[in-house]
């Protein structure tokens, strides 16, 4: 287990704790929606030190393991986070997910993300929900005309913005979030990367306007150029100016000075990573997971208990059996989470089923579908008897019944709100 730490302390906030309160980085969020001149994360060897890059990526349940084995390598792990390589919210099931299994088993550690704020609005609510203590957004300039010469693109709701309207659209968007985190309580930490020439002179604006918005603490980080990059001949922030940065921003708000520049991949105190994580690392990233030894149940959406006929969103409740020497067992009938919620209620209804290796319904929806089955619980969509789909799933048997892809649509019988089905 994870050394109990009395008074969890976040190192990446409070100097002092960082020499004796480690961290560790789970690398769920492949996926990332901007470009930044400054990045390139392609997988890396151990020796290199940098934000954006991973010897591995792992699945939510992966990264469970992972932190499980971890933890007896690491003492005094006080905070558990999310910071890519991608950007969290450009993953926001992997990411939600894995929130939400850490927190289940480690209720008492400090969970924190770090985003480019640019899906990051949507996710706010549950995060809360869920128990995210601190959320660090990077933010590079105000000005749309700089922060243009900053990203390549940025894609937004499935459209690519360029130049300075891509800038406009990402800074509305990161701005928006900081005075939203407060309001739930969270503790907001603004990164900002010193790129010499492009914002070197305007970082002590953006530290006026994020404190002015609520922003608790903020990084300044010198860049780390990087091959195959549009900023690959960018001379790295001397000493002076980095010094001089760090002086005029912190006219306006707290400044972070221990930063380590973080993989996220990282592990153990802050500049002195566990040796151990990178191989441990693979290994869990190469082993398909099996829940079914611990998940003895298999869930089914039906109306009198004899056939799967229901459309998960419409079920307001669902049967649980098991398997004994004798056939199959009815358990108990389990309530499902009330619809309206959105993506939370199938969170929640993972957690719920957290003893159930399947789920016989109907028909689901993307959303559900791709949550649930990311929590290790296979969703079979079908019509017919009961017992032909235990006899499937617990026996490898084939299905006959399978679901027709016009089949269980929402019609005018659905009592939803269109809220939490889709």
């Amino acid at each position: 287990m994870i050394t109990t730490i009395e008074n969890p302390k976040h190192p990446c906030f409070d100097q002092e704790a960082s020499h004796s309160h480690a961290r560790i980085h789970l690398p769920v969020a492949p996926k990332c929606n901007i470009q930044c001149n400054y990045c390139n994360r392609k997988y890396d060897c151990v020796n290199e030190s940098r934000p954006g890059v991973t010897s591995s990526v792992l699945s939510p349940g992966q990264a469970v393991a992972y932190l499980s084995a971890m933890s007896d390598r690491i003492e005094n792990i006080s905070v558990i986070g999310i910071a890519g390589p991608g950007d969290p919210f450009a993953n926001p099931m992997e990411t939600l997910e894995t929130i939400r299994l850490i927190k289940e088993k480690y209720p008492d550690k400090l969970f924190c993300l770090s985003s480019n704020g640019l899906n990051l609005k949507p996710y706010i609510d549950i995060i809360s929900e869920l128990g995210v203590s601190h959320v660090t957004i990077t933010i590079n300039a105000v000005d749309p005309e700089i922060l243009a010469k900053v990203y390549s693109w940025v894609r937004s709701e499935q459209k690519v913005y360029r130049g300075i309207e891509g800038a406009k659209v990402l800074l509305a968007k990161q701005l928006e979030c900081i005075p939203l985190l407060k309001a739930k309580g969270i503790t907001v930490k603004i990164n900002t990367i010193i790129l010499p020439g492009i914002n070197d002179d305007h970082i002590a604006e953006v530290a006026k306007v994020v404190a002015d918005l609520g922003a608790d603490v903020m990084n300044c980080i010198p860049v780390i150029p990087n091959q195959d990059t549009p900023f690959a001949e960018m001379e790295e922030p001397s000493k002076q100016m980095i010094f001089k940065v760090r002086t005029l921003a912190k006219e306006h708000i707290k400044m972070m000075n221990h930063c380590s520049r973080c993989r996220a991949d990282a592990a153990g105190l802050l500049g002195q990573d566990n040796t151990e994580a990178f191989g441990l690392l693979q290994e869990f990233a190469s082993k398909p997971l099996n829940p079914e030894e611990d998940r003895p149940y298999i869930a089914v959406a039906t109306r009198e208990g004899l056939l799967v006929n229901m459309h998960l969103g419409e079920a307001s409740s669902l049967y649980l059996y098991r398997q004994t020497p004798k056939g199959f067992h009815f358990v108990e009938e389990r309530k499902t989470p009330d619809a309206g919620s959105g993506e939370f209620r199938w969170m929640n209804l993972a957690s719920k089923l957290n003893d159930c290796r399947a789920i016989l319904v109907g028909g689901a929806g993307p959303s559900p579908l791709k949550i649930l089955q990311n929590s290790g619980i296979r969703v079979v969509q079908m019509t017919g008897l009961i017992d032909e789909g235990l006899e499937a799933v617990f026996n490898g048997k084939q299905i006959k019944t399978i679901k027709k892809a016009d089949q269980f649509m929402c019609g005018d019988t659905c009592r939803g709100n269109a809220q939490g089905c889709a």
